[in-house]
């Protein structure tokens, strides 16, 4: 009995230090990132070059630096059937140049790979254990999805999206308005912009940030990662949709940096509440329906082919 005694007093002492040993970051950020048949090997490409580009940018640097903590946490995956993730890398700690130069040459040397079917509700359901079993505990919880097409295969991405909400977990988006011909012969998504910003975003000062083709990725994910480092939403009248309790539009001034992005200065962050109920802070219901990109595929293989995908 002294025994077990001794042993639970030995487990008590332990466990805040345990808890101690888990570092505070600013931002807990997953970046996940679309690989379905849509996508060919040199756009997949062009994602891949613009996310390295993008964390070697002195302004997004010194973004990570200069916040209260000066270090967030990054993993990375791709993603494209419902079952279908790829972790390229996991939780790692940017808290140095020396660390954030690591992490863009791991990324750079990471092996493009194509896969199949569109499911952003496979992409989230994905991030939540991810999420849940990260090493750090952090200030905001940011999934950061960027794809060229509507979900298709999997759950219905609003059911998903809701649990990732409950989670306390902001979703942004990047939707890449692709006109280059489907490998499938697919139509392209004029309204994939309006999609995002209704059926997958959500979470106090979420946003999209729409990138106009493959070639402008690597601007739109610059501007993307600033905002979110710097937790700076969108301002009412910014695009389709926005509303005002989603904040104000973002410009590079606002992170105190001058137009080649250096000299970033420290922005002042909306305190949020411990208790804060995420699940509100959608966009309202999309007009053609969340559901659109599901109808629109079995439409088009009934279409074409006679039959319907599984």
């Amino acid at each position: 009995m002294a025994k077990l005694l001794r042993l639970i007093a030995l487990l008590l002492i332990a466990l805040p230090a345990a808890a101690q040993d888990r570092k505070q970051v600013d931002l807990a950020l997953v970046l996940a990132i679309d690989i379905s048949g849509s996508i060919d090997p040199e756009e997949a490409r062009l994602q891949r070059q613009g996310y390295v580009e993008a964390f070697r940018d002195p302004a997004i640097v010194q973004a990570i630096l200069g916040g209260n903590n000066g270090r967030i946490a990054v993993a990375y995956y791709e993603w494209s059937d419902a079952w279908v993730q790829k972790l390229l890398i996991d939780w790692t700690l940017l808290d140095s140049e020396a660390a954030i130069a690591d992490f863009t040459a791991r990324l750079a040397r990471a092996p493009v790979s194509i896969a199949r079917r569109t499911s952003i509700s496979g992409a989230i359901r994905y991030a939540i254990p991810l999420f849940g079993r990260s090493p750090y505990d952090a200030d905001r919880k940011v999934l950061d999805i960027s794809g060229d097409g509507s979900n298709n295969d999997g759950g219905l991405v609003t059911d998903i999206r809701y649990e990732a909400l409950k989670e306390r977990i902001v979703i942004n988006g990047l939707p890449i308005m692709n006109d280059r011909p489907n490998p499938f012969g697919f139509p392209s998504e004029t309204d994939l912009d309006r999609y995002y910003l209704h059926c997958v975003t959500g979470g106090p000062r979420s946003f999209v940030e729409v990138a106009v083709n493959f070639e402008d990725f690597p601007r739109a994910v610059r501007k993307k990662l600033l905002q979110e480092v710097a937790d700076i939403g969108p301002r009412p009248g910014f695009g389709p949709g926005f509303s005002p309790e989603f904040g104000r539009d973002f410009d590079i001034g606002d992170l105190g940096v001058d137009r080649d992005g250096v000299e970033l200065a420290q922005t002042p962050r909306r305190p949020k509440s411990a208790d804060e109920d995420y699940t509100r802070f959608v966009r309202p219901e999309y007009e053609l329906g969340c559901d659109v990109g599901e109808r629109r595929s079995r439409e088009f293989w009934q279409r074409r082919f006679g039959v319907t995908p599984d």
